[in-house]
């Protein structure tokens, strides 16, 4: 009797964002949690000069270590080379002694990449001509969620609040006539970034000049937001299973005032001991509902696939207010968009099937 040929995933992880740490420890948690006995793993990491290894694949590589954050480097695997051609094999590992040899093939790929050059759609187009099933959204609902600004014009075209913002692109400055509508505080950001690398609070127009040329380090275009007083609430989208209508899990709060910080910043999330959450978020059931809806909506409004985070401002007389939408949203041991699923009922091993399948259902090209 044959025994049935395993699912090969490709996991690939760390790239040449500055979320390229946080990248590799949403893979360690994946590689764990996959069910060696349906699938085998590919691990594959990208140095943050582009080059890509055939890594090891050990999870407890891929950790936070007393605060030491985990990195791939040429040295963590052998090399190898990824052809965008759909006839070609695939992964070619590339060893100086011998050559390239084509690596065994790949069913399907995790990009778990977040930030540019993985989540921006870069990757996800490359896997398009490569004819390679993948995790998550499409070249285009990638590039939209990445970008702040047009993540927010899509979602208000579809009638999802959003709250006033200003985008500053490459050589503009804040005008008086903005700073007038926007006020004090503003929240300084990179318009295409993530894990709240590069934001600033300003509560000082002097300050304004420096936030934004901190931004600028990661981004050319900056958005300047005013600050929404409220409380921050995060939404976990899956695409449905058979194909249909997006599902949403039990929100969560982010309580950001009770952990001492000025805003859910990279060290509040990663290294302080992650902030303080209530899931799920206690929130009147109307308005509860309400944010499920507009979180299945922003999904549907930037044609997304697999899976996102949708991120909210929930004001003291229940407006709610888009802030972004994430469509690789983290998968380590504290990332909120696991946690939520499992309050809802589906555990981490089970949403990473899930999105497995769901790749390999829906394939590649138009749809």
């Amino acid at each position: 009797m044959t025994t049935p040929r395993k699912t090969r995933v490709a996991i690939v992880f760390g790239g040449r964002s500055t979320e390229h740490a946080i990248s590799a420890v949403s893979a360690g948690s994946i590689l764990a949690a996959l069910d060696p006995d349906e699938y085998e793993v590919v691990p594959v990491g990208i140095t943050r000069d582009g080059a890509w290894v055939l890594a090891a694949g050990d999870p407890g590589q891929l950790a936070i270590e007393g605060g030491k954050l985990p990195e791939v480097t040429t040295e963590s695997g052998t090399a190898l080379v990824f052809p965008p051609d759909p006839t070609a094999a695939g992964l070619m590992v590339v060893d100086p002694a011998g050559g390239v040899a084509a690596l065994a093939g790949v069913d399907v790929v995790f990009p778990a990449l977040h930030g540019a050059y993985g989540e921006d759609g870069t990757i996800q187009g490359m896997l398009e001509m490569a004819g390679l099933p993948y995790v998550g959204a499409n070249v285009f609902a990638s590039a939209a969620g990445m970008d702040k600004e047009f993540t927010k014009k899509l979602a208000a075209a579809e009638g999802i609040p959003v709250g006033p913002y200003a985008v500053l692109r490459a050589g503009s400055s804040l005008s008086e006539a903005d700073k007038q509508r926007l006020g004090l505080p503003v929240f300084v950001k990179p318009s295409r970034a993530g894990s709240s690398y590069g934001i600033s609070k300003v509560s000082n127009w002097d300050d304004l000049d420096d936030a934004v040329a901190e931004a600028r380090q990661i981004d050319p275009k900056v958005l300047v937001e005013a600050a929404i007083v409220g409380r921050e609430v995060e939404c976990g989208v899956l695409e449905g299973e058979t194909g249909g209508s997006p599902e949403a899990s039990l929100p969560a709060e982010i309580l950001v005032n009770a952990s001492g910080d000025d805003f859910y910043d990279f060290e509040a999330k990663y290294l302080d001991g992650g902030t303080p959450y209530q899931l799920p978020a206690d929130l009147k059931p109307d308005v509860l509902a309400k944010v499920q809806e507009y979180a299945c909506r922003t999904f549907s409004a930037l044609d997304c696939a697999g899976l996102a985070r949708v991120d909210f401002f929930v004001t003291d007389d229940d407006q709610i207010l888009l802030n972004e939408i994430n469509t690789m949203p983290g998968f380590t041991p504290t990332s909120m968009f696991p946690l939520m699923w499992a309050a809802t009922g589906l555990e981490y091993p089970k949403v990473v099937d899930r999105l497995i399948r769901t790749a390999l259902r829906r394939g590649t090209g138009l749809h």
